[in-house]
This record gives structure tokens, C-alpha cells and sequence, in this order.
């Protein structure tokens, strides 16, 4: 089976994971499995998880997962889950975690899975493919409710008037629909640099999935889970999750805690959980050219301490 997307900052996440022959490694992000295949190549267990399970199945099919024992081990949970996946296979530490946060490749290129406006399709964009979906959310909520998710989520300065045009549109159910009006909302014309639908799709998608607070809960089972020594990796692509990441990693290195929405500080630390976090790592202009999707990637890494873990984690 070869992997049919290319994994963003392939080479930068496995050399911050430092992968080691018999290591455990999770792969909190399965998707296509880019980073796992890698992983698995430089001799180490992984085990992955992933809340879809178009993605697990797809996974099911690999040679690794043969072995006995096995070095591929799948968890069709959310990654906010590690803890509690990672106990009901007897394990309570991991030499590494990686994180590659956001929509998949494969989701974005499905048109029936509705992530994306490239392809018509059904609005849908659940990860899970479970609960409420993207058109369950515009046809029902408040038009006061809308505007905030397109703020809070997209950063979308125009959130009131989209809002306002996508209550009158009323009902809408596929990708294109919702696309054309937001265009028409903020009057676009074909041929401008960025697709003004963009900003809205991300928020969308954001709110009915909990991208937000799953990576917070997810980095904190990180820290639970991690050995001493242990690496976290952790790739985002737009600026909320990078603001999340970079506080966390922060906080946790022991500068003083700010606090966030997202990212509560239940207790101010006193040593270090974490040390030598990284800069911020992005793609090249080689990477770039080969995989537009890297673009806005940004990967930050640290290594975990012999300090335990905080405790009021759970969110």
C-alpha cells in the first residue's frame, strides 16, 4: 500500500520524535498514515489513533498490523482520548506523540465528506462522521450564533453580514451553496488571490468537530502519557491552533501562565514539565513547491522532563 498523500514536514517531525528500534511512538493523528509508515520504518511501535473511521479502515489493510506482535496498533478514538486508549493496551508510557492538527488530505479531497468547496458536495464536514454536521449547524443555529463561530473561528471581520445572508439562503445543504454565499456576501469576484469562503469553511469546520478544545485536552494527555525524555511533535496550519501550541509549550517550560480560552492553567508551574522547546519550524521553499498544502505549516517541538504531570488537567 503506498501512501496517497505526501505528510507535511516529514523529515522535521520524524528527526524531533528521534525514533529509536522497539521505541513507542503515537501517532495521535493517523489520516493517511505518512508519519506512522516512517515511524515504523526506523524500527519503532506505533500506536495510532484517529475518530475517523474511514481512516482506520483504510489502515487495517497494512502489512505492519500483521506482525506478531503487532507494531501497529489502531485506536478509533479522538487523540483527547490517549490516556484511556493507551490503558486498554496495558501501556502508561510513550517515548513520543505527534500531532498533525486539522483536516486531512484525504477528507479534503472527498467531496462527500464536505470539507471543502473546490468539489460540490454534501455539507457535512464531521470527522467522525457522528452528530451534528456542517448543515445541521448553518440551518439551525442563530444568526447571532453563526456570526460568532465565523469570528471567533475564521477571524472573519464580515462575520454579521455573512451570518445575516446565510439565514435568508435558508436551507442549505451542499458545499457549493454555502460557498456562493459567502462569496455574495462579501462580493467576490473570480480571480482574487484568496477565496473569501476560506475563512468561513475553516470556522465551520472548527466548531462542529471541537478542533479547538480536543488539541488542548490532547496536548495535556501528551504530558500525562510522555516518559522523561519522551518528544512531542506538534504540526498546525493556521494561526488559533499555533497560538494554542506555542502557550502550551511555553507554560509548560515554565514561563508564567497567561491563560486562554482554550488553554487553561490550572496550576502555575514551578519546574519545567517540558524543556528545550523549539522555534517555529516551517516548510521550505522545495517542500512548498512540491505540497501547496504545507504552506501554512507550522511544526513545534519539546522534550518532556522527570517532573510530573500537572494535575486539574482534565478540561
Amino acid at each position: 500500500m503506498s501512501a496517497p498523500h505526501i505528510p507535511v514536514l516529514l523529515d522535521e517531525v520524524v528527526a524531533a520524535l528521534n525514533p529509536a528500534p522497539g521505541s513507542l511512538i503515537v501517532d495521535a493523528t493517523f489520516g493517511a498514515g505518512g508519519y506512522t509508515r516512517r515511524l515504523l520504518d526506523a524500527g519503532a511501535t506505533v500506536h495510532a489513533f484517529d475518530r475517523d473511521p474511514d481512516a482506520i479502515a483504510a489502515g487495517q489493510g497494512w502489512s505492519e498490523a500483521t506482525e506478531n506482535p503487532p507494531r501497529l496498533v489502531l485506536h478509533p478514538r479522538r487523540f483527547s482520548e490517549l490516556v484511556e486508549g493507551l490503558a486498554s493496551a496495558d501501556i502508561a508510557s510513550v517515548q513520543g506523540v505527534v500531532f498533525d492538527i486539522g483536516v486531512s488530505s484525504m477528507q479534503l479531497d472527498q467531496a462527500a465528506r464536505g470539507f471543502a468547496f473546490s468539489t460540490d458536495g454534501p455539507l457535512d464536514m464531521r470527522m467522525s462522521q457522528e452528530g451534528t454536521s456542517a448543515a445541521d449547524f448553518l440551518n439551525e443555529a442563530s444568526e447571532e450564533a453563526i456570526a460568532d463561530v465565523l469570528y471567533r473561528y475564521g477571524e472573519e471581520r464580515q462575520s454579521r453580514r455573512i451570518a445575516r445572508a446565510v439565514v435568508a439562503a435558508r436551507p442549505l445543504t451542499t458545499t457549493g451553496q454555502f460557498a456562493h454565499v459567502v462569496r455574495k456576501a462579501l462580493g467576490y469576484r473570480p480571480g482574487a488571490p484568496r477565496d473569501p469562503a476560506t475563512r468561513s469553511f475553516q470556522a465551520v469546520r472548527i466548531h462542529i468537530n471541537g478542533e479547538l478544545d480536543e488539541l488542548t485536552a490532547g496536548l495535556f494527555a501528551a504530558e500525562r502519557i510522555l516518559a522523561p525524555g519522551g518528544r512531542l511533535a506538534v504540526v498546525s496550519f493556521h494561526s488559533l491552533e499555533d497560538r494554542i501550541v506555542k502557550q502550551f509549550l511555553r507554560e509548560s517550560a515554565g514561563a508564567m501562565p497567561a491563560g486562554s480560552r482554550h488553554l487553561p492553567s490550572p496550576d502555575p508551574v514551578g519546574k519545567p514539565v517540558f524543556e528545550k522547546p523549539s522555534a517555529a519550524i516551517r516548510p521550505g521553499a522545495v517542500e512548498e513547491a512540491r505540497n501547496p498544502r504545507a504552506r501554512s505549516a507550522t511544526l513545534r517541538w519539546a522534550v518532556r522532563t522527570a517532573v510530573p504531570a500537572r494535575k486539574g488537567l482534565a478540561l
